[in-house]
């Protein structure tokens, strides 16, 4: 079960304007569930995006690259089961394929169609399945639709993960719709998670571009779950411009802050949607890293933390092994640090309590303390590091037996 997380139900999500999905049963993987889903956009609609760090790249992830430069993106199709990934030149011919066939269908250029893929790697897409599924996604094709597609592209994930926000923006009502998707596999840079956030607010194509950077650094960015940076994971925001506010195009106004601001705060709970789904996750851990030169050393501090199967192991079982995370504080690369300054608390609703410092354990700490903390769904570790002003906020789970199982048994 996800943690804090329910199903989200279809009367509270917002279609956006310019926006329509359609899903269908292609039999890609499994017979008899939703796994293909097509996004039209209108004319108009502008398209950023980013893409896995993993050099070994999914073949869609190469082809959105190359179609993105081109611009004028009007449509995105999407399938789950088959990552399309490993599959070197056959690869790339099939997502070009599943590309001209979508474009066919809706009178587009090839070039102007996204293809995005998640599932098993190594195996060889179903293309001719894919393109066979495409009528019925055209014809279910409508504005209200979030809710199939939001199911339509898991995978190992146990809810859907999808959310709407609305804002006023140059005297207009904006609407933002997102979906994710995303359970193991889960690391930053990105990881197998596909996000997916529209609005209908008209936004200038260089902010958007400088918008879905930033506000993936501060969310999809910021996650993990095991540490395993996918080779197919997309975060793409669309802005189909219908809202009729006045075209955002000044980073430093107040119209550009509040989008930005609704897309972040979108984008982090869909983030956080994916950890709290993390395959097998029993507990969502908040790291408040502090005290840093920079930001980055922040990260790399909260990152030797959430990615230890020892830390996650111990918070699984409420066990306050807490000398797992000075240890991984110790291997986070920081060659200078002194660890006698530094100082380590945990926390829950309400309760905080400080763990170590001085180089060791703090002597108020007791750890039946500790463990009363390390029972709670959520829980804080929150680190200060005494090196200067930056700071850095990440999100993990814990490691249950469910984890090992699910990955044992993913392809069967």
């Amino acid at each position: 079960m996800p943690v804090l997380l329910s199903a989200p139900l279809a009367a509270d999500l917002l279609p956006v304007p310019g926006v329509r999905l359609g899903v269908s049963e292609a039999g890609i993987r499994k017979l008899h569930r939703k796994d293909l889903t097509l996004i039209e956009l209108a004319e108009g609609a502008r398209v950023a995006g980013v893409f896995t760090l993993n050099r070994f790249c999914a073949a869609p992830v190469q082809v959105c690259r190359a179609h993105l430069q081109a611009g004028d993106i009007r449509a995105l199709v999407i399938n789950t089961g088959v990552a399309n990934a490993g599959t070197g030149e056959p690869g790339l011919v099939a997502a070009r394929a599943t590309c001209a066939a979508v474009a066919a269908h809706l009178g587009l250029q090839a070039s102007q169609v996204l293809p995005f893929s998640t599932g098993v790697i190594l195996e060889p897409l179903p293309v001719e399945k894919l393109i066979a599924g495409l009528p019925a996604a055209q014809e279910a094709l409508a504005e209200n639709r979030w809710h199939d597609a939001a199911h339509a592209i898991m995978t190992t994930d146990t809810v859907a993960k999808v959310a709407s926000r609305q804002v006023q923006i140059g005297g207009r009502t904006v609407t933002l719709t997102g979906m994710s998707k995303g359970a193991g596999m889960i690391r930053p840079n990105m990881a197998t998670m596909l996000g997916f956030l529209a609005t209908d607010a008209a936004v200038a194509q260089p902010l958007l571009e400088m918008l879905v950077r930033e506000a993936a650094d501060l969310s999809f960015n910021s996650i993990t779950v095991d540490g395993d940076t996918s080779t197919n994971d997309s975060f793409i925001l669309i802005a189909t411009g219908q809202a009729g506010n006045p075209e955002i195009g000044d980073a430093a106004s107040a119209d550009y802050a509040a989008l930005r601001n609704a897309v972040v705060e979108l984008s982090t709970w869909l983030a956080q949607a994916i950890v709290r789904d993390g395959e097998g996750a029993t507990k969502f851990i908040t790291l408040q890293i502090e005290g840093g030169l920079d930001k980055e050393e922040c990260r790399k501090v909260g990152y030797a933390i959430g990615h230890s199967p020892l830390v996650k192991t111990a918070f699984f079982a409420s066990d306050p092994n807490l000398g797992r995370i000075l240890a991984a504080i110790g291997y986070a690369g920081i060659a200078d640090l002194d660890v006698s300054r530094l100082r380590v608390w945990l926390a829950r609703a309400g309760e905080e309590v400080l763990v170590a410092e001085k180089g060791g354990r703090a002597a108020s700490y007791q750890e039946e303390a500790g463990a009363r903390v390390m029972a709670a769904s959520e829980i804080t570790i929150r680190v200060d590091l005494a090196r200067g002003s930056a700071a850095a906020t990440l999100w993990s789970c814990d490691f249950s037996y469910e984890y090992v199982k699910i990955n044992a048994d993913y392809r069967s």
